[in-house]
Formats: structure tokens, C-alpha cells, sequence
């Protein structure tokens, strides 16, 4: 199965979203690198970075989910090694 290194970056505005959001995050973490969150306090949002290696498909639907979460958004950055190969 061929996957793809990404970072996904997710603002949270809407705090209510977060216990749902939570479960997303939970139901994939296998593809989960790693995680990162920072509660910006003074704007009232949360920021969170996640680094993932999975298959493509894998990957937008977990950024699809994140996304249509209510006040949540989400924006993919994919990068061009695949399976340890770097892609033309």
C-alpha cells in the first residue's frame, strides 16, 4: 500500500467542535505521526498540526471529517516522497 507524508493544519474557532474532533483524531490514529496544539487564548481559537503517513485516500478523508466539523477548517500539505521515493 503506497502513503504519502502530509501535514495537516486545522483551526478550531468553535470549542464545542473539539470533543468530536477529539474522536476523529482518535479513529485514525494509526496514521497519526504526530500531533501538535496551541491554544491561542487572545484570539480565542486553537491551532492544531498533525503529521500523518498514509494512503491519499486516508488522508483526505480524515481532512474532509476535520473539515466539515462546525468552526473547524483544515488544509492539507502533501509532500512529494512516496513509500521513501521522491515523485517526479
Amino acid at each position: 500500500m503506497e502513503t504519502r507524508i502530509a501535514v495537516i493544519g486545522v483551526v478550531v474557532e468553535n470549542p464545542e467542535s473539539t470533543e468530536i474532533l477529539n474522536g476523529i483524531l482518535h479513529e485514525y490514529r494509526q496514521w497519526i505521526i504526530g500531533r501538535m496544539g496551541i491554544p491561542y487564548r487572545q484570539k480565542k481559537v486553537s491551532i492544531i498540526s498533525l503529521a500523518v503517513d498514509a494512503p491519499q485516500e486516508i488522508i483526505a478523508a480524515l481532512s474532509g471529517k476535520i473539515g466539515k466539523l462546525p468552526g473547524v477548517s483544515s488544509k492539507t500539505a502533501y509532500s512529494a516522497v512516496k513509500n521513501g521515493t521522491e515523485t517526479a
